[in-house]
């Protein structure tokens, strides 16, 4: 009898395989970048063998909502992602991409959250061919932003695209559509697209369809007219015969809080005709750029980066602005350009939408200052330690489901997000009695514990707290349409 050889032997865990099919004791065999045998694997070799004995295996975590785009290339071992389990990341969300921008175009927050890197691509093309020639350590899904397209396209921001513009940004969707990205975001929250209408969005996502691709949208409104906002992103989905994916659902802003008693409702009957899919984060506070609007500055903001003012880092707007004798909105403009910590959501809603069935986990983490938020480096774990073992807000299996089969199926990427034989080697194998997030928002560049090693492609990327090295992500593109919904209950 031959006896069975492979690149790497993983034994005795628990298989938790990203499906929502309860956990089961097998061996993984992995050869070369594919899983090759599950199962009882007793007497087969190995030049790598992995005890997994009391872990969880599982594939590797998949984050929905990222702004690596430029981390990347910048940052290739990608600390933050390998360190919590994540083998693959979506990235050009909330209307931001690193590409396409020619040199020289000026770049508006909250596009400049991505870096301040001089590395400009002129087409996304070009920015996906740089990843291919200088690998990362872990996948990459991009979408193209509507924002970036608009800088490209619009000399003037503050006012609705024209036809010949319109045309102009549907050329450049075409291009990083053909080149390989997943599908368009928008972020009609942010000054830069803000201006944009209901009707330039439809017209400039009509190509998606020709590509089976998604329109993910972060919402025009998060608070008192998140309804509406809602109701905007479906209309723009079935106008451009594309599934929707609503990006970090919340409620911002104590007037709002509880009310994803009726967006989460609202969600769940467009399911029912149209393909939606929603994402969010396992945190009550956001983070992006300081905003200038005095209504948006109340409560609670913490400074995470002002390059006016590095020395205010960490400290909150409202001390700043009492010791300057000035408002929130001048105290703002001062520190400008900056990035903030928001603490502005309801717990009972983080818990609520994550609950909530079809719902994906993302990290929307910021790797470009250094006091990002904690979520950066702890969403998953917090997700698999605070939320699922801890408060049981949902089984481990159905954790999982949501950080891998179900955002690979959204995203239309096969053989990934769920541990079978043929499928890529991507894995994470973890402690299910200790796994949990250590970054905090005092120190949030906090690797997280419990997580004991990740496999990319086939590769040992992360083991035991050491980065190994290994770069062998890839662009991973959009292969199959959206399945989810309607039929997902």
């Amino acid at each position: 009898m031959k006896t069975e050889t492979f690149d790497v032997l993983i034994q005795g865990g628990e298989v938790i395989d990203g499906t929502r099919r309860p956990r089961y004791r097998a061996d993984v065999g992995i050869r070369g970048t594919r899983i090759v045998a599950l199962g009882d694997l007793a007497g087969a070799v190995a030049d790598r063998v992995v005890d997994a004995s009391g872990k969880i295996v599982a594939p590797g975590f998949i984050d929905a909502h990222s702004h690596d785009d430029q981390a990347l290339l910048l940052q290739p071992q990608m600390p933050f992602k390998l360190s919590q389990g994540v083998t693959a990341v979506v990235t050009g969300n909330c209307g931001i991409s690193a590409a396409p921008l020619h040199p020289g175009t000026p770049v508006p927050a909250p596009l400049n959250l991505l870096s301040d890197a001089a590395t400009r691509f002129a087409s996304f093309g070009a920015y996906l061919q740089a990843l291919r020639a200088a690998p990362p350590a872990v996948h990459v899904i991009p979408l193209v932003g509507h924002t970036t397209l608009r800088v490209v396209a619009m000399a003037d921001l503050s006012r609705a695209a024209n036809p010949d513009e319109i045309a102009q940004m549907q050329a450049l969707l075409r291009e990083a559509l053909e080149a390989g990205a997943v599908g368009l975001s928008s972020g009609t929250y942010y000054p830069p697209a803000a201006a944009a209408s209901t009707q330039e969005l439809c017209q400039v996502a009509q190509p998606l369809a020709e590509y089976g691709a998604l329109y993910v949208s972060h919402l025009r409104n998060e608070g008192a007219h998140s309804q509406q906002a809602i109701d905007e992103t479906l209309q723009i989905g079935l106008f451009a015969r594309s599934a929707v994916l609503i990006s970090h659902h919340k409620l911002q802003g104590p007037a709002n809080w509880g009310r994803s008693v009726q967006t989460l409702p609202q969600i769940a009957a467009a399911m029912q005709h149209q393909c939606v899919s929603l994402d969010c984060y396992p945190y009550h506070a956001s983070s992006t750029i300081l905003h200038l609007e005095e209504e948006r500055l109340a409560g609670k903001i913490v400074i995470a980066d002002s390059k006016s003012h590095p020395e205010l880092q960490g400290q909150e707007l409202g001390e700043i602005a009492r010791r300057w004798q000035v408002s929130r909105a001048e105290a703002s403009a001062r520190l400008q350009p900056a990035s903030a910590i928001y603490f502005n959501m309801e717990e009972s809603d983080v818990r609520r939408i994550l609950a909530f069935g079809p719902t994906m986990i993302g990290s929307d983490g910021v790797p470009s200052n250094e006091r990002p938020h904690p979520r950066l480096w702890g969403t998953f774990p917090r997700v698999l330690g605070h939320y699922s073992r801890e408060l049981g807000l949902f089984p481990l299996e159905t954790a999982v489901w949501k950080m891998t089969g179900l955002t690979a199926q959204v995203f239309g990427i096969e053989k990934r997000g769920v541990l079978a034989e043929d499928h890529y080697a991507d894995l994470c194998i973890f402690d299910p009695q200790t796994v949990r997030d250590t970054a905090t928002f005092d120190d949030p560049q906090q690797p997280a514990t419990g997580i004991d090693c990740v496999i990319v492609n086939g590769a040992m990327a992360y083991a035991q707290g050491a980065y190994l090295g290994s770069r062998t992500g890839t662009v991973l593109r959009r292969t199959v349409p959206a399945k989810l919904s309607p039929g997902l209950r």
